[in-house]
Order: C-alpha cells, then structure tokens, then sequence
C-alpha cells in the first residue's frame, strides 16, 4: 500500500503565495509517484485536521511562521506524525536569526557584524554607519529589509508604522557590497553555488518571484577556491544548528577582499522554497536529481526526533 503524504502549505506568514505554490507543485509531484495525497492549507485548527486525515508522513512546505519556526514540528512531534525538514529546536534557532548568527560564530562560520535594536530607535538615527541593512529578526524572503545608502540621510521611516507586522526588534547588519550567493544542502551533501544576480540592486520579493526578477548562474562564476568554501560552510552552517533533510544557506561575497576572507554567511533557511524554478530544485537538477527524485528523497528522510 502506497504511503498517505499530507502536504501542509499556505499557513499565515508573509510567504503564504510562495508556499501555496510549492506545495501545489510537490503534491503534482508525489501524485505522479504513487504516493496518496492530502494537501492542507494550515490553519489554527491544523492538529485536529491531522489527528482526523491521519498521514503516515508530513511533507512540511510552509515557509515562515508557524512551518518554519520549530511550532508545526512540535505539533507533528506531538501527533507521532513523521516529517521532513529540520526539527524543533533547528528551525526555532534557525528562524531567530541574532540566535543563529551566534552558532555560526562559535562554528567558526563568518557572519555580517551588526546589532539587535528596536525598530524605533533604529527609525530616529542611523545606528551602524552606513551602507546597513535593517531585517526583522525572524522573517524570510527579504519581508520587511530595508538597505541604508549613504544616499539616505534618515533610517528608514516604515519602522515606525502602526501596521508594522514583523515584530518590534530588527537586526541591523553591516550591508556587504558584491555577489549574492546561496547553497543547499541534501543530507550529509552540499550541493552547487548559485549566483543570483538581481535585476536590482537588492534581491528582494519581486526579485525572488517576479519573472526575470533575478538571474541565477549555476555553477557561480568563483574561483575553485571560494567555491569549495562556500559548499563547506553551508554545510557546517547546516550541522551548526543542527538541521536535518533539506536546507539554503545565503551568504554575501565582496570579492575585493582577497581569496575566502569577503565571505559571510547571512542565513539558513530550514523551508527553502520547492516550486519547479526554486533555488534548491535548481541545485538538485544540476546535481542531476530530478525535481521527483528530490520530492521522494525528502519523504523518504522524513522522521520523528528531527
């Protein structure tokens, strides 16, 4: 008998469309696989909607809150359901990200400089020099980032707005000039390095969704070198925080700094996005797996204790 997968997607987090998208296209996937299917879209009633849909396994495609955060894992833990993706304490840490960037610290991983403060204090002055980078602490696909130029004479004003939804403390980060680059990792295995250059100066929402928003250059134009370090710290990156099955890690790279030292590692996403023109498919393909073989992978890595 073929194994009964529920896909959870959508949810309530800035990123609803993008999950909707991603579970709408691993559920074509598994259909095509033999597996039975359930696709929820994730509500506050979702522990009693799988206590009575009872799946053998949790295809977890929700990206931000609650998918991401470690709060559905500790349901799925709670209901024996085994799941794909990072654990409780993995994705919890993971979404924290001042919390992440202190493991990455003690791994010996590079990290962007900056301090958490209060969205209004870093509204009334310019708390790092400038250029910065002001992001919630705790959302995903460039939500609510803001990147201070010398050409701004305030912080950004937004911060101050009353319908402000990304919490009430920001991390405002040293902003690193050069390549955008990102990484995943499968298992115990990094995969390639893909540069995204953006159509704009930022790699933004629009950037990331929108068509011809951004391009990827798979393998990215690095020396060997660079390249190989960049594979190597998203993996211990990966390992830092004790994350399972599939993950991203984004990193800047200002190549005017010699050899490996312009490297900083920005983010793990625990929930990388899973349409068919998704950074991680893209990197799985390239590796030659499938996007079916990468779907069937992750239900088969699926488990409790995560």
């Amino acid at each position: 008998m073929s194994k009964h997968v529920a896909v959870l997607m959508g949810g309530w987090s800035a990123e609803r469309e993008i999950s909707l998208r991603s579970g709408k296209t691993c559920g074509e996937a598994l259909s095509r696989l033999g597996y039975r299917v359930t696709r929820i879209d994730v509500g506050r009633d979702i522990a009693a909607v799988l206590a009575t849909v009872k799946p053998d396994v949790a295809l977890n495609v929700l990206h931000g809150r609650p998918g991401e955060d470690g709060t559905l894992q500790g349901i799925l833990e709670v209901l024996a359901i085994p799941y794909t993706h990072s654990g409780v304490m993995a994705s919890a840490v993971a979404m924290q990200k001042e919390i992440a960037k202190t493991l990455f610290r003690a791994a010996g991983i590079p990290v962007p400089e900056g301090v958490v403060a209060s969205r209004f204090d870093a509204a009334k002055e310019h708390i790092l020099e400038r250029p910065y980078v002001i992001k919630p602490l705790a959302e995903g696909s460039s939500v609510g980032v803001f990147i201070v130029t010398t050409e701004h004479a305030h912080p950004p004003q937004e911060l101050n707005r009353s319908d402000w939804e990304f919490g009430d403390r920001v991390l405002v980060e040293r902003y690193i000039p050069g390549k955008e680059l990102t990484c995943a990792v499968m298992g115990d295995e990094a995969l390639g390095v893909i540069d995204i250059v953006s159509a704009t100066p930022f790699y933004d929402y629009e950037a990331k969704y929108a068509p011809g928003g951004s391009k990827h250059v798979l393998p990215a134009n690095l020396s060997s070198f660079v390249y190989q370090e960049v594979r190597r710290l998203a993996l211990a990156a990966h390992g830092a925080l004790g994350c399972r099955g599939v993950s991203r890690a984004d990193f800047r790279y200002d190549h005017r700094v010699g050899g490996v030292g312009g490297l900083a590692c920005l983010e793990v996403n625990t929930q990388p996005g899973m349409t068919q023109t998704s950074l991680v498919p893209e990197l799985a393909a390239h590796a030659g797996i499938t996007f079916d073989e990468l779907v069937r992978w992750m239900i088969e890595d699926a488990s409790l204790n995560r």
